[in-house]
């Protein structure tokens, strides 16, 4: 029998409608330009027994209004006064009538399939918690740009999550289960940033992860990005390291090391694909350095040389002409993996005619319903 939910905002009641499998979460803000892309991948979904809850963190764009022009009786939208990304997060949980809840960010995007095969994914694996598939970098234009090295950790991934960095790459790959989600408290917004790793962090010590080994997420490099951060990012994840690392007995030097080094890296990246000028070029040089020192092995992996290999191009250039050419040198990374993955060869030509699609069917298509707005 098909369950009935009675939504309740402040002792008021609003509508009656069945429950949902899944709990789409978007926390936004000011996001005028990508956000319907966001949402047209997500309206797109194979599995179409969802809600949508756009989260609005007190934008002063357009953005309420590109979201109240969507024709989606799935769409449901808060708008709140700005309190950050895990805030928006936690409140979309709260709200949520899901069994299953996935979050994107409102620049990101999947491909058709990302739910139905996560879900597919925990439903075989009843003991996991959370389900994750691969995530590949688009720019600001959404063109493709390179694909993240698949992992395929499943499984106890408790000290796999922390030797990688994260190797989910963002809160817009998860799907877990919403009873799992509240159990550890949601997302904690002390933290200025890496609320993702600390997220994946806390369910992983609990339960075990399923992993979809295909290409479903398009991760938006942009510069007004909520992570794009460095400073704070790599205090934060460092804090998360220390904390994990202590807190887990027995765990091998070598491997503490290897995450310090992973963060280090990834720190790296966060200033040379969002960041132009001399001093963060530098600082650029600086984080490679100090991952090489804290794990020589690193000097092994292919994501390594490229690293370097783009900041050493960097040395002879003006910063006027940096930002176009790490993208350059990203998407010519990223044409090297077609030549061996063919997953990666599709997954780019689906990323461009994604964008196509958005801008030819805009966001009117669907149920005659608009999605309903609440103020809380």
């Amino acid at each position: 029998m098909m369950r009935t939910l009675t939504w309740r905002i402040a002792e008021q009641e609003v509508w009656h409608r069945p429950a949902p499998l899944i709990s789409v979460i978007v926390p936004v803000y000011n996001a005028e330009a990508t956000l319907l892309e966001t949402i047209d991948s997500i309206r797109h979904q194979t599995c179409s027994d969802f809600e949508l809850i756009v989260i609005d963190d007190g934008s002063t764009d357009r953005t309420l209004a590109r979201v109240q022009s969507i024709r989606d009786p799935r769409v449901r939208l808060f708008t709140c006064s700005n309190q950050g990304l895990a805030a928006s997060r936690n409140r979309g949980i709260e709200w949520s009538s899901g069994d299953f809840i996935s979050f994107i960010d409102s620049d990101d995007m999947w491909t058709p399939d990302k739910l139905e095969l996560q879900l597919d994914a925990l439903r075989r694996c009843p003991g996991a918690a959370l389900a994750y598939s691969w995530t590949a970098f688009v720019d600001l234009d959404g063109r493709f740009l390179f694909a993240k090295e698949p992992s395929r950790f499943e499984g106890d991934v408790y000290v796999d999550l922390l030797r990688n960095c994260n190797f989910v790459a963002s809160g817009s790959n998860i799907l877990v289960r919403r009873s799992c989600a509240v159990a550890v408290g949601g997302f904690d917004a002390t933290l200025e940033a890496a609320h993702d790793w600390d997220f994946c962090l806390r369910i992983a010590a609990r339960w075990p992860f399923a992993v979809v080994p295909r290409y479903q997420i398009l991760y938006r490099i942009s510069e007004g990005a909520m992570s794009a951060n460095a400073v704070r990012a790599e205090r934060n994840c460092l804090l998360l390291c220390e904390r994990a690392f202590s807190g887990t007995p027995g765990v091998p030097f070598q491997t503490h090391s290897e995450g310090l080094s992973n963060v280090k890296q990834y720190v790296a990246f966060l200033y040379l694909s969002r960041t132009t000028s001399l001093n963060f070029w530098k600082e650029t040089g600086r984080k490679l350095a100090e991952s090489i020192r804290l794990y020589p092995r690193t000097l092994l992996t292919h994501k390594t040389w490229h690293l370097l290999l783009t900041w050493s191009v960097l040395a002879l250039l003006p910063s006027r002409m940096r930002r176009r050419a790490v993208m350059m040198l990203l998407r010519t990374y990223g044409r090297w993996m077609w030549l061996w993955r063919r997953d990666v060869r599709q997954l780019a030509e689906f990323s461009g005619s994604l964008k196509l699609s958005s801008r030819t069917s805009g966001a009117a298509t669907g149920t005659d319903e608009v999605g309903r707005s609440t103020r809380v």
